[in-house]
């Protein structure tokens, strides 16, 4: 046994009575071995991983139980021991490699500064050993990314960087905190196929912590379920997934979007498109359009980049049209461009509604966090005009009602929020002024299983109620499969391919678009 996490409670002092985070867990990691931890935002399975390695809040207290590495004790070791086991003997992967990263050091000064600190090696060999690390995560040209910066390099390229960095001093505990979950579908397999080669190449053991469930069937042997703070279930993973013995990991299981459950025509109920006069009628039209990128945002001669090219397509009213792609293939840039937040293009864009509303990932960022949320629905209604406060206050309300939301919502600021609830504001204000034609830019990619089932059910009972269009962008193969009636896939700026979602994930036409389908796990 390589680790043993024995009745382990964690809570936070700062609350009184103290609120339990953590309670009573016990597992094991066996050498060479590969344990997935599966929850939602809440169950304690990161504040589990971080108080491994001592990374925890200092508000954060372990008030029982024992982690032993090898036989000893983490829990009773002083700092300077410590220092010898975390970083070298166990070390960790983050979800979000940009944040996690130092932007303003250099990527080599970065990960040889693993070396400087647990080992003797001399300046010459760190960068040797640093070359060799860089490389062995398949960064092929390790000599330009060792003076590089981490904003000049992509999502998946600085992930392998922090693989790297996590890798080079042969820790034998790797925790990879939700290591893909950022990441599109082809450099996600990529970035498991290398936790996979790491795992056969150096024995290193693996904690996998996600809420894809896929990823954890695909790499893991074992994996615990998580809610509340609790383990609730563990074991094998094809037992779990076979036969889960409890209703909250059959809950987990059953919110899944999964192609392999169904590979047949999409089941969800979908509103037939709208007609006028027995005619189909079109909400968008985009033909020849090609989009620019100008330096800082202004037109000077010789600084213009095109990021998509002849894009041309159509979506009818009622209609869920899905966008589909790696980064940077232009999705959210055509997106911003039919939003009227990128003037910079060529062509036609046609829209029958005036004000097309837009969705994004990360709602936190993109809520206005000094506003509470009652502020920042309303505005809208401001900005248009001709509403009484008393009318204002009332179409707020009902909003939020219609998005599953209590009333007091609109008195907390957007910290005060779980991720489910962000989302559901970001749909209400996208909605408060009738809008018929939402985009959604990765509206559902960075929450839980569970969580991104509610929002996905959500979207299409509005959509029903109120005839809306969707435009659809997401990573995730399986979301597409099961809410769009057609999807449209982009390589390099570029529509490769497009159709009925069930014709084209049964028979893909281009190999651009056989690659995804074969990436999804």
């Amino acid at each position: 046994m390589l680790l043993d996490v024995n009745n382990v409670s964690i809570g936070f002092a700062d609350t009184k009575p103290m609120q339990m985070v953590v309670n009573n867990i016990s597992f094991q990691v066996d050498q060479g071995e590969i344990l997935g931890i599966v929850g939602e935002s809440g169950s304690g399975k990161s504040m589990t991983a971080l108080s491994i390695m001592g990374l925890h809040k200092d508000t954060a207290r372990i008030t029982s139980g024992e982690i032993r590495v090898e036989g000893n004790n983490l829990l009773s070791m002083s700092e300077n021991q410590k220092r010898s086991y975390l970083g070298k003997e166990i070390a960790m992967v983050f979800q979000e490699p940009m944040t996690s990263l130092n932007p303003v050091m250099k990527i080599g000064d970065q990960v040889s500064e693993m070396l400087a600190i647990h080992t003797r090696l001399s300046r010459k060999e760190q960068k040797e050993k640093t070359l060799e690390a860089l490389f062995e995560v398949g960064l092929n040209n390790p000599e330009e990314l060792y003076n590089k910066y981490p904003h000049e390099l992509s999502g998946g390229m600085r992930q392998r960087v922090m693989i790297a960095m996590a890798m080079i001093c042969k820790p034998k505990i790797l925790i990879a905190d939700e290591p893909t979950t950022a990441l599109d579908v082809s450099v996600q397999a990529q970035i498991l196929a290398l936790l996979k080669k790491m795992n056969k190449e150096h024995g290193v053991s693996i904690i996998l912590i996600s809420h894809d469930l896929g990823v954890i069937r695909t790499m893991c042997e074992r994996t615990i379920v998580m809610s509340q703070g609790k383990i609730v279930e563990q074991g094998l993973v094809e037992d779990i997934f076979r036969n889960p013995k409890q209703e909250y990991t059959k809950k987990l299981i059953d919110a899944v979007p999964s192609i392999h459950k169904k590979m047949v025509e999409i089941e969800t109920v979908v509103q037939s498109p709208s007609k006028v006069n027995g005619q189909v009628s079109k909400m968008l039209s985009v033909n020849g359009v090609n989009i620019y990128y100008y330096q800082n945002g202004r037109i000077r001669r010789g600084v213009k980049k095109q990021i998509v090219k002849q894009a041309s397509f159509h979506i009818n009213e009622g209609e869920v049209v899905g966008i589909v792609g790696e980064s940077g293939s232009g999705k959210s840039t055509l997106a911003k461009a039919i939003a009227g937040l990128n003037m910079f293009y060529e062509g036609e864009i046609t829209c029958t509604e005036t004000r097309p509303q837009m969705v994004f990932q990360d709602p936190y960022s993109s809520l206005n966090q000094a506003k509470k949320v009652q502020w920042i629905l309303e505005e809208p209604l401001k900005i248009k005009g001709g509403y009484t406060k008393q009318e204002r206050r009332r179409l707020v309300k009902e909003k939020l009602s219609e998005v599953g939301l209590l009333e007091e919502i609109g008195n907390r600021y957007v910290y005060q929020l779980s991720g489910g609830q962000r989302q559901r504001v970001c749909i209400a204000a996208a909605l408060m002024l009738h809008s018929k034609f939402v985009i959604l830019d990765e509206a559902v990619s960075a929450l839980d299983v569970t969580i991104q089932r509610q929002i996905l059910n959500l979207l299409m009972e509005l959509k029903d109620k109120h005839n809306l269009t969707y435009l659809f962008i997401s990573h995730d193969m399986n979301v597409i499969h099961e809410i769009c009636d057609r999807v449209i896939v982009m390589n390099e700026g570029k529509i490769v391919e497009q159709g009925d979602t069930g014709e084209v994930f049964r028979a893909p036409k281009d190999e651009y678009t056989k690659k995804l389908l074969a990436a999804i796990l």
